[in-house]
């Protein structure tokens, strides 16, 4: 089926590099074809109608909910990570649809209250196999989301769900454990190839995700006065665009906010052109003619350039100790670590305290698959889930402020 047809007047063909050059490797579950929808539409779809996506929207991205109705949360930052991986597959002529499915499913397994509940949730099933928030995606698509009558999880294509498991480059080493453990049933299909690069476009969603966090948590920190103007002008990247601003008077309404925003649009735009051009370079230097090609490079081919890879690590280094060590992030996201780690223990101890459906699915497992379960229920959880069923099982829950 041809799916090409309806690009959008001005719009160029896909690269023969593009994951869409050729036929999908499938789905676990043959379905028919879709007669509106390319695969890879029909991904992106089924991840935004999903019941982990919509939980996204009361999950912790620095900020807790509850803390102001501006700060980002999971589901805002995909929203984000998806635009800009558009963007930049649009510039390098990939398949903007699997880009975005990608994106918008990168942390469909964050627990609540962000890297600190995942934090909690990996000590607690460590002797376990820990927990991993990249991995646990993977289980939300393969697995946890059940409303389809043919099969468990959403039956993604065989390109998405491999840019989810590689979602931090090829699936090398023990930092990718916990990953490799759950594409084994994968593998009983199809191989992933885990050696081996991913798409183009998966590349291009795992930049997209860092540029999203270092300007939108850097937009959060200025407007939680965490950081201000000045504490950023020798910063790379960020500093020569606060250097080159003219500052409206501040008595003028909004001033801070307006300053604030044209930082940030300024920070995406000057990373989302570096990796344009650096991954243009890369790519006249390979030479691809298929996407087999990417996925066969000795390096990833959509990247930042080696000067931007510097100053984003000092960027982040400073976002690391002036934003998401501050007393203020910390103190809450300590109390939000204890509150997932007593949920868990409590069911662990008390699994008469889950719910009906999770009771029911407990019964009879060994202590492996038991705590497994107890993690998927407490990872499904928002925020404000958590700290009901907090206050609904203990004396006192702390408000996180």
């Amino acid at each position: 089926m041809d799916y090409g047809a309806g690009l959008a007047p001005g719009a160029r063909a896909p690269a023969p590099y593009a994951a869409s050059a050729v036929p999908s490797r499938g789905r676990r579950f043959p379905e028919p074809d879709c007669p509106t929808r390319s695969p890879f539409q029909r991904d992106r779809d089924r991840i935004l109608h999903s019941t982990a996506f919509r939980r996204l929207i009361h999950k912790t991205q620095v900020f807790v909910y509850h803390e102001g109705d501006h700060y980002r949360t999971r589901l805002t930052h995909s929203l984000e990570v998806a635009q800009i991986a558009r963007t930049m597959s649009r510039q390098l002529r990939l398949d903007e649809d699997l880009a975005e499915a990608l994106a918008l499913a990168h942390d469909l397994g964050h627990p609540p209250f962000g890297h600190a509940g995942e934090r909690a949730l990996d000590r607690r099933m460590a002797d376990w196999g820990g927990f991993d928030h990249n991995a646990q995606s993977l289980r939300v698509v393969t697995a946890l989301e059940r409303k389809y009558l043919a099969f468990d999880g959403l039956n993604l294509t065989w390109e998405s769900l491999e840019g989810l498991a590689k979602h931090n480059g090829p699936i090398t080493g023990d930092a990718h454990a916990p990953v490799r453990k759950v594409i084994r049933k994968i593998e009983d299909w199809q191989s992933l190839d885990p050696v081996r690069w991913a798409s183009a476009e998966a590349q291009a969603a795992a930049l997209a995700d860092d540029i999203a966090y270092v300007s939108h948590d850097t937009d959060d920190g200025l407007r939680a006065g965490l950081l201000t103007l000045d504490d950023l002008a020798g910063v790379p990247i960020v500093g020569p665009i606060v250097s080159g601003l003219a500052r409206p008077d501040r008595s003028e309404r909004g001033a801070r906010g307006r300053v604030t925003y044209e930082v940030t649009r300024r920070m995406i735009t000057v990373l989302i052109q570096d990796v344009v051009q650096e991954s243009r370079r890369r790519l006249a230097a390979l030479g691809p003619r298929t996407p087999s090609d990417i996925r066969a490079a000795d390096a990833a081919v959509v990247a930042f350039s080696p000067g931007m890879v510097r100053d984003l690590a000092a960027l982040k280094d400073v976002l690391m100790h002036r934003v998401y060590r501050s007393r203020r992030v910390m103190d809450v996201m300590d109390e939000a670590e204890a509150v997932v780690a007593r949920l868990f223990d409590r069911y662990v101890a008390d699994p008469a305290a889950l719910p009906e459906a999770w009771r029911a699915a407990e019964e009879g497992l060994d202590a492996r698959m038991r705590a497994r379960l107890i993690a998927d229920f407490v990872a499904g959880m928002t925020d404000r889930y958590a700290l009901a069923e907090h206050e609904r099982l203990f004396d006192g829950t702390p408000e996180l402020r």
